[in-house]
């Protein structure tokens, strides 16, 4: 079955993705803790506060904001699919070229992020996660 991104049933299906993967891959290549402010999203408030975590060893996603992040990210969700659920860095980089994407804080560890490559388990979580998504 697949859900509009980002929405409640996708998030829940998303997280369940994860944890059933967790702790089987190799750790992310890089610790950062990030914070995500998502505009234009087409049902809701119209913006979603979430972070991104992968200084416990895996990478945990999930709405609100961290204490002391290493960065905040804004975009917008077109943006958003296209880099978390598509994989598409060249929608990541075009937008923040064009400034659809802001950075406050260490940039360093974004870009630090973008130059790992996947396992195969993330590869594969990643493809499931494309699997549910609209």
């Amino acid at each position: 079955m697949a859900y509009k991104f980002l929405s409640d049933e996708w998030l829940e299906a998303a997280k369940k993705i994860r944890e059933e993967y967790k702790g089987k891959g190799a750790p992310p290549a890089h610790a950062v803790r990030m914070n995500q402010i998502i505009t234009e999203v087409p049902f809701g408030e119209g913006t979603i506060e979430a972070h991104m975590d992968t200084s416990g060893g895996d990478m945990e996603m999930d709405l609100g904001h961290l204490a002391n992040p290493d960065l905040t990210v804004t975009l917008d969700y077109a943006t958003a699919q296209a880099i978390l659920v598509e994989g598409d860095p060249q929608a990541g980089m075009q937008a923040f070229m064009a400034g659809k994407i802001k950075v406050q804080g260490d940039m360093t560890k974004l870009m630090a992020m973008q130059q790992g490559t996947p396992d195969p388990v993330q590869a594969e979580v990643a493809a499931k996660i494309q699997e549910i998504t609209e």
